[in-house]
């Protein structure tokens, strides 16, 4: 009796399955340029990051060939799903994407609508290959187990490599502007409408700077730098991070002509550990250097202030920075011109802003009660004190002493007190300075 051929019911449905998984995709690695024309026409009807980029249309066509040979390739020849490595393409489409600046969901609905697709197109062929519904069955449980294990391992390296691509350009983005701002800053010659491409900043109209610091690092820095832009004007600040703890800012088309007390509300609301300089409002390339250097030099006034102020403004302190550009002479003036009234002490410093209201600009001592809601009386006796303290009367020498006073009561600490001692050697002993009137 001759022996009949086994038929797919007498056979194992596995084996079964396996046979016909292994030839389906040989046969349709013979058309693999059809099959990825198909999944990228697909692809493309869907998803709208394609319009408009021909370089990254190219990608995901060849990233659909890569993706269907490759899982085509494992499954014909047996090979498990444990060993998926991502394409070469596919991981360039993901760097492409995050170089269109897509996220990186849409660079995975890449891989979610086209294992739909492929899925779908098996699902219909293998069901006319197999006849057996068992041996069917376990063909595309076997195959829809593969995708999935491949998917899930091509999207989790895609993915990584979108998001490293993303935070690399982030930090060439980061060098350039600071490298731009240094340049401009130091008075080279820049290209200036490549610099404007490059730091996504007009320079056109006003400009108007602000540097944020803290004592700790954080995200604090680029909070508090969008409250500030965003008291400033409407426009999109540019920021430049200068080091972990110190953030400059610009906005353009701003007045910079926010009061010292809402600047430093919004700064204390945004984060009470960092604090604000300001410079002025200027135009143009020029007033986005100056209006920085403004800021600085506001910055190193805050600096004499000491605490209490989360926001110093370059116009409420331009004087002060003025005069205390050779901060030791500042205070050898300031001790000099006052004598013991520049005493570092209560008393002395309620004496002082007395007699500063008296012999400033449209002064008096009734403007000085006035201000200060002290009675006349009481105006006129710190008067008198203070010139017993300074050894002169307040009328010898009046702008030096409104000078000196304006020191003394808006950075009492820096131009009272010697500098604490170092390693280069001890200080001298502090002493107070009585100035003797000229002799006629």
């Amino acid at each position: 009796m001759v022996p009949q051929p086994a038929t797919d019911e007498d056979r194992d449905p596995a084996a079964v399955a396996d046979a016909a998984v292994r030839g389906l995709s040989a046969e349709w690695l013979a058309r693999i340029d059809r099959l990825a024309d198909g999944m990228f026409e697909h692809l493309q009807a869907r998803i709208p990051v394609l319009d408009g980029h021909p370089d990254l249309r190219g990608l995901t066509r060849a990233s659909c060939s890569s993706n269907v040979e490759t899982i085509l390739s494992m499954l014909s020849n047996g090979i498990p799903s444990s060993a998926t490595v991502a394409p070469v393409t596919a991981l360039e489409h993901a760097r492409a994407m995050a170089t269109v600046g897509a996220e990186v969901d849409d660079t995975l609905r890449f891989y979610r609508l086209g294992h739909g697709w492929f899925l779908e197109r098996w699902t219909e062929a293998l069901s006319a290959r197999v006849a057996d519904r068992a041996a069917l069955l376990a063909g595309l449980q076997a195959t829809a187990a593969f995708a999935l294990e491949y998917i899930d391992v091509v999207s989790t390296r895609v993915s990584a490599e979108h998001l490293a691509e993303r935070e690399r350009r982030q930090r060439r983005a980061v060098v350039l502007r600071g490298d731009l701002v240094r340049a401009l800053m130091g008075g080279e010659e820049v290209d200036v409408p490549a610099a404007e491409r490059g730091l996504g900043h007009r320079f056109a109209g006003p400009q108007t700077a602000f540097v944020c610091w803290s004592t700790r690092e954080g995200p604090e820095l680029e909070r508090v730098a969008a409250a500030v832009a965003d008291a400033l004007g409407p426009s999109r600040p540019l920021l430049v991070l200068e080091s972990p703890r110190v953030l400059g800012g610009w906005v353009a088309a701003a007045t910079g002509a926010v009061d010292r007390a809402t600047l430093d509300a919004v700064v204390r609301e945004a984060a009470p550990h960092v604090s604000v300089a300001l410079g002025r409002s200027h135009h143009g390339l020029e007033g986005f250097v100056r209006s920085r250097r403004e800021a600085d030099r506001a910055r190193r006034v805050a600096g004499l202030l000491g605490g209490g102020r989360a926001a110093v403004a370059f116009g409420d302190v331009a004087l002060l920075d003025l005069l205390t550009a050779d901060l030791p002479a500042a205070r050898a003036f300031v001790r000099d011109e006052l004598g013991d009234l520049a005493r570092d002490d209560e008393a002395t410093a309620a004496v002082r802003r007395t007699v500063l209201a008296v012999v400033a600009p449209r002064g008096g001592a009734m403007a000085a009660a006035r201000e200060l809601d002290l009675h006349r009386n009481t105006v006129l006796q710190r008067i008198h004190r203070a010139e017993t303290l300074r050894g002169a009367t307040v009328e010898e020498r009046p702008r030096e002493l409104f000078l000196a006073l304006t020191l003394a009561c808006g950075l009492d600490p820096a131009v009272l007190r010697d500098p604490a001692p170092t390693a280069d050697g001890p200080v001298g002993v502090r002493s107070a300075h009585r100035r003797v009137p000229d002799a006629h």
